[in-house]
């Protein structure tokens, strides 16, 4: 069982630092609990990928692998839906408007 939460939020954490960790070396914004800058989301990417690793490690995956990769792939499906519907705090189109409306940015 350990193995599939550890696996489940391995997944989690995998695709929410996908978007996070693009955004930061595109330099645009993207809303995180610290800041919605490059920077900060270049890092909570990244600090998202070490935690991905992480708990990977802790799953033990080998030991059951078809367990583990359902509950991994379920996650990412989760956090790709989250992303694709209401994204990070609700304000995901906010922010991609008020991007668009600036001068200057890119389309």
């Amino acid at each position: 069982m350990l193995t599939v939460v550890l696996s489940f939020l391995t997944g989690i954490f995998a695709a929410n630092a996908t978007p996070h960790f693009i955004k930061g070396i595109t330099k645009e914004r993207f809303p995180t609990p610290f800041g919605d800058g490059p920077l900060v989301n270049l890092i909570a990417g990244w600090a998202m990928y070490v935690i991905t690793v992480l708990l990977a490690v802790a799953a033990h995956a080998a030991e059951r692998p078809v367990p583990a990769f359902a509950a991994a792939a379920l996650g990412v499906l989760l956090m790709g839906i989250f992303h694709a519907t209401i994204g990070a705090f609700g304000r995901g189109r906010t922010l991609l408007a008020a991007d668009e409306a600036r001068p200057g940015s890119r389309s």
